[in-house]
């Protein structure tokens, strides 16, 4: 036999054994790890440590690729977080119609057309008057300033003046459309719970006369580009960050004037 055919034949074997080690490392069969065929008879007999199997795809397995302390944990911190914004509903927000979950920080207070003014209405401190032709909305101070507020008013046809009181407060309200609305826009929801997509913002003041629900109210809004137009459907709209200010300045029972 020649010598350049014994090198032939070594290296093919050298491959073959090559490749029988490295099945038996990666891919032998899970019942083939510990005790050796033949050895579970021996009581005596050790079994060998379990030599975990490749996992040719792990850069592309999801499970590896999702963090488990993140997979973990996530639900756990998300009910936490959740708890603690269900705890924030203030004590004079009228619970029907409110959302007890606090969006507060998702808005942007510095987002505010709010500044403190020489009174021009001479009313009573705590008093709400609403100038629907200026579109401007004052909150009358005990040393004769005021809070002045931008606002949106009712289109044409849409606007109310009167007087009446704040007859309920809404933390982030929740909005039900009245049937007129719905017979005018029959896409709207019948209802939609309090968010930062709902038309009715932050915070809501619903507007009464003695006992009665007007209907009108003072409300956030999720377009702000609308502040300072007539659009609305009557109600009086505000930055988020206004009416929360608002909120927390005016109580139930306040007078309104809307002139």
């Amino acid at each position: 036999m020649s010598l350049r055919l014994r090198l032939v034949l070594a290296a093919a074997a050298l491959l073959v054994n090559a490749g029988a080690a490295v099945a038996q490392y990666y891919y032998w069969p899970e019942s083939s790890y510990g005790p050796q065929s033949g050895a579970a008879d021996d009581p005596y007999a050790e079994p060998k440590p379990r030599r975990p199997r490749a996992r040719a795809n792990w850069p592309f397995d999801e499970e590896r690729r999702d963090p488990p302390r993140a997979r973990n944990r996530a639900p756990r911190e998300k009910d936490e977080f959740e708890r603690r914004r269900l705890a924030a509903l203030p004590p004079d927000a009228d619970p029907d119609y409110s959302t007890p979950i606090d969006y507060d920080d998702d808005v942007d207070m510095r987002q505010t057309r709010r500044r403190f003014v020489a009174d021009p209405t001479a009313g009573d401190p705590g008093t709400l008057t609403i100038d629907t032709r200026a579109r401007r909305l004052y909150l009358s101070l005990e040393d004769g300033r005021a809070v002045e507020y931008a606002i949106g008013v009712g289109r044409t046809g849409f606007s109310w003046k009167g007087e009446a009181k704040i007859g309920r407060k809404a933390f982030w309200p929740g909005w039900t459309p009245p049937p007129e609305m719905l017979e005018r826009r029959p896409d709207l929801p019948e209802h939609m719970d309090g968010g930062l997509r709902n038309p009715l913002g932050a915070r809501a003041l619903y507007l009464f006369q003695g006992q009665k629900d007007t209907l009108f109210r003072i409300h956030g809004t999720n377009e702000p580009e609308s502040i300072g137009r007539a659009v609305s459907s009557g109600c009086i709209r505000m930055l988020n960050a206004d009416v929360i200010d608002l909120y927390g300045r005016v109580a139930k029972g306040a007078r309104v004037v809307v002139r």
